[in-house]
Order: structure tokens, then sequence, then C-alpha cells
């Protein structure tokens, strides 16, 4: 079993920065991939990035060249760096973490607000 805490969501104005950061404790070594996906109010969850085991990264494109994903695997833990936020952005992130079984768990959340 593993478990994803989210955390680093706020309040920030548009142009600001955040780093987001994901937890993951339990049997870690089965993670194959994680990522990141958001939910805005009213709207389907949406993909944002996916860091694989070998460290390759993929975005959607409305985030390329804003957000960078990483993981550090000495501290178990994920990151998503979102610079030059916008309004559009405001949402609820959540971390998930891919199994090499083809499972998958997400964690709670973290809610990023940003101010025009």
């Amino acid at each position: 079993q593993v478990q994803l805490v989210e955390s680093g969501g706020d309040l920030v104005e548009a142009g600001g920065s955040l780093r987001l950061s994901c937890a993951a404790s339990g049997r870690i070594f089965s993670i194959n991939a994680m990522g990141w996906y958001r939910q805005a109010p009213g709207k389907q969850r949406e993909w944002i990035a996916t860091i694989g085991s070998g460290d390759s990264t993929n975005y959607t494109d409305s985030v390329k060249g804003r957000f960078t994903i990483s993981r550090d695997n000495t501290k178990n833990r994920l990151y998503l760096q979102m610079n030059s936020l916008k309004p559009e952005d405001t949402a609820v992130y959540y971390c998930v973490a891919w199994f090499v079984l083809g499972t998958d768990v997400w964690g709670q959340g973290t809610q990023v607000t940003v101010s025009s």
C-alpha cells in the first residue's frame, strides 16, 4: 500500500510561483511513474505532467515552459514547480502514482488559487 499526501497549495497572484510537493510512503518500490493532475470547479480532472522511472517527463501543452515536474527519490517526494501562474491554473492539484501492475493511487489534493 502506498499513501500520497500533497502540500504547497496556496493563494498567489497571477505571474507568481508555487511549488507543490507530494510525499509518498509505504511500498514505494512498486511505483513505476508519478504524475500531477488538476481539477477546476465544474471541469473534469485534467492531466498535467508525468515523470517516468527513468526521469523522462511529459507535460500538457498548457503548462509547457511554465511547470516542471521532478522527483527526489531520497526523500520519497514528487514536486511540481509552477511559474508564471495564470488565473486559469486555479484548481485542486492531485498527485498520482502508477504501479507496474497497472493500478494507481491518488493523493487527497491541494488547492491552488491564482488571483488576477
